[in-house]
């Protein structure tokens, strides 16, 4: 049973940062792309940030390219977002999730976490 759990988020300034850590457990994770979601209220999920575990290849929203970094530790099985920069628009729900499989996709995960609040304010 694949389990993630997010931590991290908080309240902080307009222009500060944060980051996101996503612990992974229950399988072996080598052959798995991790992604970072959002959801701000009274809108629908997005696409954040995606890895490959295996080569660490990185796939990013136009929105957040430049300002977020994805990242795993291998021997922590974590998965990290680096967020600097930070915007009120960036408010939401941030959520990580796990799909089988290597391609870099918007959709299609299999396992999500409970999220994780991170509020902007300006």
């Amino acid at each position: 049973q694949v389990q993630l759990v997010e931590s991290g988020g908080g309240l902080v300034q307009v222009g500060g940062s944060l980051r996101l850590s996503c612990a992974a457990s229950g399988r072996t994770f080598s052959s798995y792309v991790m992604g970072w979601f959002r959801q701000a209220p009274g809108k629908e999920r997005e696409f954040v940030a995606a890895i490959r575990w295996r080569d660490t290849s990185t796939w990013y929203t136009d929105s957040v390219k430049g300002r977020f970094t994805i990242s795993r530790d291998n021997a922590k099985n974590t998965v990290y977002l680096q967020m600097n920069s930070l915007k009120p628009e960036d408010t939401a729900v941030y959520y990580c999730a796990a799909k089988v499989g290597t391609a870099l996709v918007r959709n299609y995960y299999d396992y999500w976490g409970q999220g994780t609040q991170v509020t902007v304010s300006s």
